[in-house]
Order: C-alpha cells, then structure tokens, then sequence
C-alpha cells in the first residue's frame, strides 16, 4: 500500500518543488511569472517565507506530488494577521485530494500560529479553481480587473477569501512556525490532513 506524507518542506525539496512549479509558470495563467524562477531564488522564497509561514509538500511513497504555502498578503504592519496562499499539484496527481489535505493543514497551523484571514488570487476564466475554493470555505472578495497580462491577454484576477476565527478584540501577535513546526499538534495536524488523499 502507497503512503502518503504531508509534512514542511525542506531545503532538500526545492529542486523537486521547483520542477513541479515551472509546467506552470510555462503553460498555464494560474502563475502570473513569464519564467520559472532559478533553484536559487526558489530557494530565497523559501528561505525567507518559513521564517515565519509554513510551506507544505505532500509525498506518495516518497515523491512530492504537490505542495503548498502561505506567504504575506501585504507588508504594512495592520495586515499582518493576512495571509496568501498557492498549491500546486502535479498534474497526474490533480482529484486525489491533494490541494484539499494541504489547506486543511494549513488552515489549522494558521489557526494555529494566530492568523485570522486567508487570500487567494485566481486568474479568470478558472472555474474548476473557484469550484475548489467555494468547497474550502473561500468566498468571493472581489476582483482586480484585467490586471495581469500572459499570452498576449489582458486578465482578470478575482480574489476570495476565508476567515480562520472571529474578529473579536485586539489581535495578538502571530507565532512564527518554526515555533510550532516540531511539536506533537502539528504532527497531528499533518497526519490527519493526509489522511483526506486518496489513491
């Protein structure tokens, strides 16, 4: 029987992530980059996004076959308790439950580290992605029209959002997830996540 991982990425990972991220950067809109990122700077996001955010991969007997992250929505310090997420999942691999079992993860460990809200941008036409997000809990925000230009297009980008715990009160800071990353909650959190993939 096949096992299924879920666990933060490692430094080891970025070449195996990167190869997965670049079909989609290449062919598709749901990258806004022209071209893949170099392993290093690859390497640069990372680096300095799981200083305080956590960035997942999810292996089948020991192959990333997807992964996901969060990252900042903005800088200026009354959004910091905002977060944006991406997933990618390689293709063969897309109705397994994949993208479901990482934001699961996510949404816990975020919950977690005290983040209150989740964004994400999806370049339209996508509606089996707007399908995806309405399943998670996201709802629409709103949208940037004919923002992004690829393959010779003006795109609209259409943002939905979903709240990870009420707004009451003054927020607290965010625990950075090294702080959580190695404890028994977020083994479990990861554990029970993965057991929603399907082979």
């Amino acid at each position: 029987m096949s096992e299924v991982v879920l666990r933060p990425a490692a430094r080891a990972d970025a070449a195996d992530m990167l190869a997965l991220y670049a079909p989609y950067v290449l062919q598709t809109t749901v990258s806004s980059e022209y071209a893949p990122p170099t392993l290093e700077v690859f390497c640069g996001r990372m680096r300095d996004y799981t200083q305080q955010l956590p960035w997942l991969v999810c292996t089948v007997d020991g192959t990333i076959v997807g992964y996901g992250y969060a990252a900042p929505h903005r800088t200026r310090a009354a959004y910091q308790w905002s977060v944006e997420t991406s997933i990618y999942v390689a293709p063969a691999w897309h109705r397994h439950g994949i993208a479901g079992a990482i934001y699961a993860a996510l949404f816990e460990l975020l919950a977690m580290q005290g983040y209150y809200n989740i964004y994400v941008g999806i370049t339209s036409p996508n509606e089996r992605s707007m399908k995806f997000h309405k399943a998670m809990g996201f709802i629409i925000s709103g949208a940037y029209q004919e923002s992004m230009y690829k393959f010779g297009q003006w795109r609209d980008v259409l943002w939905m959002g979903k709240s990870l715990r009420p707004h009451e009160g003054e927020p607290q800071p965010t625990v950075p997830f090294p702080v959580i990353r190695d404890s028994p909650l977020t083994a479990r959190v990861l554990r029970q996540a993965a057991q929603r993939v399907h082979l």
